[in-house]
């Protein structure tokens, strides 16, 4: 059974160009169940993350200041949202989310996050709407309690997951793979183990080409136990901070092979939504609404 985990929307004090990109997390379950890609059983709501697990990546200074709402308005304006205990609690709910999903994914070869790659969270600060990284946080519970020894992530969000690839930079057990555009934030990138920068105005073609000439060539060379996605939709075309030219289709075509090649070796993949800022929501809730479908296609 295909388990998505989905932390409803708590009341957050937000200004208006941030509760926009926030409708999603709320409209893509309704439209799955509207067209009976999922049921009520596919969903389970996580429990908040114990600081235990929060700790074994996040350093605890930067912790004990972000639970008690004590960022400085520096640290506050790096990560674009204003900081509240609502906030907070979300982002340890969706985390929370992201390890219960890859133990899903352990039983039933893949599972969901209608929230999470937070990517670009740091171990000792948050940026660019990441507060905390449930990619790292919940490959690090693999590491340290289910025996899984080598671990693939696959950022293919249009932003480097630079916060993960600083996180994993001198972990051998973690492969970081991000497929970004090069001119776009952050600015600084970090090094991941592999790095593909796209130009501006990557087309399909040009897109998927590269994808597919190294993804199945990493994973013959890392030899993964288990693999993390990060599905962000930013890729589209129509997406206003993107800068590429990637279709709906050829989105929906990138889903497919990530999906298609971590089934045909047996690797358990964790899918996290990440980034969409496309002008129509219904643009950004039909990409993401495509993974939904490809999983239960291709694995059920």
């Amino acid at each position: 059974m295909l388990k998505i985990a989905f932390a409803p929307i708590y009341i957050l004090p937000l200004p208006a160009e941030h509760r926009f990109p926030m409708l999603k997390y709320e409209l893509i379950p309704e439209q799955l169940l509207y067209e009976g890609t999922a049921t009520p059983d596919n969903f389970f709501e996580p429990k908040p993350a114990a600081d235990s697990l929060i700790l074994e990546t996040h350093e605890l200074a930067y912790w004990e200041k972000l639970k008690n709402l004590a960022l400085s308005p520096s640290e506050i304006r790096k990560t674009g949202f204003p900081l509240s205990k609502s906030l907070v609690e979300r982002e340890i709910t969706i985390l929370q989310g992201s390890v219960q999903g890859a133990l899903y994914a352990l039983e039933y070869g893949i599972a969901m996050n209608i929230a999470g790659g937070t990517h670009h969270a740091f171990a000792d600060r948050g940026e660019g709407f990441c507060l905390l990284n449930d990619i790292a946080v919940a490959a690090n519970y693999l590491l340290q309690y289910q025996s899984i020894k080598k671990i693939l992530v696959i950022d293919l969000d249009v932003h480097q997951g630079n916060g993960t690839a600083k996180i994993f930079q001198h972990n051998k057990n973690v492969f970081t793979f991000s497929m970004h555009g090069k001119n776009n934030y952050p600015l600084q990138k970090e090094v991941s183990d592999l790095d593909i920068g796209l130009p501006d105005g990557a087309d399909d073609d040009f897109y998927l080409k590269l994808l597919k000439t190294n993804l199945p060539r990493l994973i013959d060379e890392v030899q993964p136990e288990f693999a993390f996605f990060q599905a962000g939709v930013d890729i589209l075309a129509t997406d206003k901070l993107g800068k590429l030219k990637v279709s709906m289709a050829g989105c929906k075509e990138r889903d497919r092979f990530v999906m298609e090649v971590c089934k045909k070796n047996k690797i358990p993949l964790a899918v996290s939504m990440g980034g969409g800022y496309s002008p129509k929501i219904a643009d950004i809730v039909e990409a993401h609404a495509n993974t939904y479908r490809l999983a239960q296609e291709l694995f059920f």
